[in-house]
This record gives structure tokens, sequence and C-alpha cells, in this order.
């Protein structure tokens, strides 16, 4: 199993103060002979429904040596864990949780904004010093 990111329990207690209830920490998916780690699964009982909302939640730190190489990795990891969660689970929701200042620095610039605009990515943004979801 992997090592948990330096934010795990930054962005499990901000969802866990957002209503969320943690079904896995971490959500495994076995996907033929390979097993895949995500790193938290949650889900929300809505009044409206019965079955409520359900989320995967991979978290990214983005304190490598390099900015685009983390990117790149998390963009890549975000894309096999959203191919496998198809597969598995359809009806799980995933999302990359990354801290404000690397949504400012990435996702506000021309490549972030395309990724998002074309809905190829869901973001978490948290504030990891008072542990809450932005």
């Amino acid at each position: 199993m992997p090592a948990k990111d330096i934010y795990h329990d930054s962005v499990k207690n901000a969802l866990i103060k957002d209503q969320w209830i943690i079904t896995h920490d971490p959500l495994t998916l076995r996907v033929g002979r390979k097993d895949l780690f995500v790193d938290l699964g949650a889900e929300k009982i809505l009044a409206a429904e019965k079955q409520g909302r359900k989320i995967a939640v991979e978290i990214k730190s983005f304190v490598g040596a390099s900015e685009i190489e983390d990117w790149k990795n998390a963009v890549g990891q975000y894309v096999i864990y959203q191919n496998s969660l198809e597969l598995i689970e359809p009806d799980r929701e995933l999302y990359l949780a990354i801290r404000q200042n690397v949504y400012s620095e990435l996702f506000e610039e021309a490549i972030g904004k395309a990724l998002l605009n074309k809905k190829l990515i869901q973001l978490v943004i948290f504030e990891p010093k008072y542990e809450v979801i932005l």
C-alpha cells in the first residue's frame, strides 16, 4: 500500500467537517490483477436521494522539485483512476484534492483552465491549516 500524502489527514478532516462520511481509507480498486489505491472514498447522504453521492479523492501535495512533473504525474494518475472507477464503481465521482495555492498557480493558467473547461478533471480545493474545503 502506498504512503499517505502529507495532506492526507487535513483533507480527510476537511471532508468530515463538510458532512462527508469517510467510507474507505484508502479506496482499493482491483482492475484485473492490479490493485490501485485512491486516497479516500467518501459518501454524503442527500435529503432528496436515498442512496446519496459517492466520491473518491486523490490527494496531491505538489511539493516536488518540479511542479510540472508533479502535475503530469497527478493528471496521469487521475486518468488511470477515473477509467478504473468507470469499470468498477461507475456511480462514484473522482476528485483531485489540491491546496488553494496550487490551484492558483496551475489551474488558473491556460492549460489548467482547459482541463477544467473540458471537464477532464474535477477538483477539491482545500486549506490545510484550517482543514476546510474551499
